[in-house]
């Protein structure tokens, strides 16, 4: 099955304020969603000196129903609780927000860049300006993985928009990204695969949670079950991981999901500033039946790093989609540049010939 879909670079939408200390390292990767006046906004990591993270919050500007520009309103999750705050760097970092109709509720995840380096964490808002905090993502053990992934550290979480099938009934589910080499947290511990997995580079997995557990109670979010690895690295453009973009967008053919895919040599730890990396754009259907299965993916990238905007910033040559709107029947993909500025594309539906 070919993925009839690519995206269509439009321009930046937003630079760091340099005047402001909260965005001396860049405003990057962002969220978004739109509040109870129906007004499109950012969700933008805003990364002070330290490579210290707070989540903004900023209303986009339009001009002709695209996407120009933006106004901020400040900060609405910055690293206040012990867990998002490690020795020498503190976070809360690279928001993606999904609206759930059926919680009438913004699903926040986030990492939270804590003592035991990244892990995944929830919040949840009916208007983006006020945050509840659920916790820590906790998975439930599962015996045929041979591994607890509360170990791991994790990124690149999403959750899809609708109850999914899953295992039991109706599901929320998430999709994640946890990384096997615990030597990135304690020195020489190394790679801890879990049952299953040969491939040690980090891939796309997806867990879940019932929905009546959910509607009872909404913290039962972060208690996630039925692990399963959806995804590895298998193109060139995706030789050293992939990772989950915005949330999952239903489209006729399945579940549209766009990841990035990286290339190049990434050092030990967490400075960004050490990666000598390329991350392209490419994208995957998912099946609705299960969306753990994948149909189709694009065996070559849909937006690489060619602007300028994308190869000049605290790490070169870098797109990553991260949130997607619809304004007035267009898709707009926000995504980060280059780790230090936000821009955006238009996601076009691909006629025969213009498929790759």
């Amino acid at each position: 099955m070919i993925i009839p879909y690519g995206l269509s670079r439009l321009g930046v939408v937003m630079e760091p304020d340099l005047t402001s200390p909260f965005e001396a390292m860049g405003v990057l990767n962002p969220g978004s969603g739109r509040t109870p006046d129906g007004r499109l906004h950012l969700l933008p990591r805003m990364v002070a000196a330290g490579n210290v993270s707070r989540i903004g919050l900023a209303s986009v500007s339009l001009r002709d129903g695209v996407p120009v520009g933006v106004v901020r309103r400040g900060v609405v999750l910055a690293p206040d609780e012990g867990w998002e705050q490690g020795v020498g760097n503190a976070g809360v970092e690279d928001p993606r927000v999904t609206w759930v109709p059926d919680l009438d509720q913004h699903v926040m995840t986030y990492v939270a860049f804590g003592p035991l380096g990244p892990r995944l964490a929830l919040a949840v808002s009916g208007d983006l300006v006020s945050w509840r905090r659920l916790g820590p993502v906790l998975f439930d053990y599962q015996p045929d993985l041979s591994s607890d992934l509360n170990l791991f550290p994790n990124k690149d979480a999403v959750f899809f928009p609708s109850p999914v099938p899953g295992p039991g009934g109706p599901c929320f589910a998430m999709l994640h990204r946890p990384m096997w080499d615990l030597g990135l947290i304690r020195a020489g511990e190394g790679v801890h695969r879990p049952a299953g997995i040969s491939d040690p580079r980090p891939g796309i997995w997806i867990s879940y949670v019932p929905v009546d557990e959910v509607l009872a109670d909404v913290t039962a979010l972060v208690r996630l079950r039925g692990h399963r690895c959806v995804a590895l690295p298998e193109f060139g453009y995706e030789e050293l991981k992939i990772g989950a973009g915005p949330p999952p967008l239903r489209v006729p053919e399945g579940w549209l999901l766009l990841h990035h895919g990286a290339t190049g040599y990434i050092p030990p730890g967490w400075d960004p500033t050490g990666q000598d990396v390329t991350y392209a754009a490419g994208a995957m259907l998912l099946d609705p039946a299960d969306p753990g299965r994948v149909l189709a993916r694009t065996p070559a990238p849909i937006l690489v790093p060619s602007a300028e905007g994308e190869q000049r910033g605290l790490v070169p040559g870098v797109v990553f989609p991260t949130a997607i709107e619809q304004v007035d029947g267009v898709h707009y993909v926000f995504y980060g540049m280059a780790d230090s500025r936000i821009g955006v594309a238009r996601l076009d539906r691909l006629t025969e010939g213009a498929r790759p």
